[in-house]
């Protein structure tokens, strides 16, 4: 298993309020992508935290041992572990009024991919033939698209496309999605914040991956995403066995 990941400021925006690790467990891969939100360093520091908070308590729970169910509550229990911080934090003062941040998490061992997500970033399957999206976004578009309200292509223009219905550290409880994938012979994994699948097409990702090399590819993709105008923060991680 290998991976490559990295993040961008862009090319509008002051500050870089996304963030993303990725770190062996053994020979499995644990990654995680967050893109901050809040006033003044709210939204970067909320990115931080849940990334710290997360894989800190997905190290503190984790074992070879673990079942699949097991994995499943670990990954959900991290997300509300840092869910529960920067509620806190955001509470204890009014600066930090606001503050939250979603995040996309993906567990990879030989033979599965578990997936935690809360907000918008997203997670794609790198398959033969394109990319297929596994996660769904938590915001205000897609919440009026699934209520029949818009159509599809009416939701990927809508003035609310960013507006989130579901963000770590806003509420004192959070509600994670959870999806698992088994595969047999290989596996392609992308985690992307909206700083690059709000503004690239799913065919336009799929050939710069397709026409990179493994070591490139992040880079590539960000640079896909700068020459669509830069106009958010860009974060990728890409797993690969």
């Amino acid at each position: 298993m290998r991976f490559r990941f990295g993040t961008d400021i862009g090319l509008k925006r002051e500050e870089n309020q996304d963030a993303v690790r990725c770190e062996y467990y053994g020979h499995n891969v644990l990654a995680v992508v967050c893109d901050g939100m809040g006033g003044e360093r709210a939204g970067k520091e909320a990115s931080e935290l849940a990334i710290k908070e997360f894989f800190q308590r997905f190290s503190a729970g984790y074992s070879e041992s673990l079942g699949d169910e097991e994995i499943r509550k670990l990954l959900i229990s991290s997300v509300s572990a840092a869910n529960s911080v920067i509620y806190t934090k955001a509470r204890l003062d009014f600066k930090n009024f606001g503050m939250g941040t979603t995040c996309v998490a993906a567990f990879v061992n030989k033979d599965s991919v578990f997936i935690a997500n809360v907000g918008d970033s997203r997670a794609y399957l790198i398959g033969d033939k394109g990319l297929r999206r596994i996660t769904e976004d938590h915001n205000v578009a897609s919440m009026l698209f699934e209520q029949g309200k818009i159509t599809e292509e009416e939701m990927e223009n809508h003035p609310q496309k960013h507006m989130l219905v579901r963000a770590v550290g806003v509420e004192k409880t959070v509600l994670t999605d959870t999806f698992m994938i088994n595969y047999t012979d290989k596996i392609g994994l992308l985690l992307c914040s909206d700083g690059l699948s709000g503004y690239c097409s799913d065919d336009e990702i799929y050939d710069v991956i397709l026409n990179s090399s493994f070591d490139d590819v992040a880079d590539e993709l960000i640079n896909l995403a700068l020459s669509k105008g830069g106009r958010d923060n860009v974060t990728v991680a890409v797993i690969s066995d």
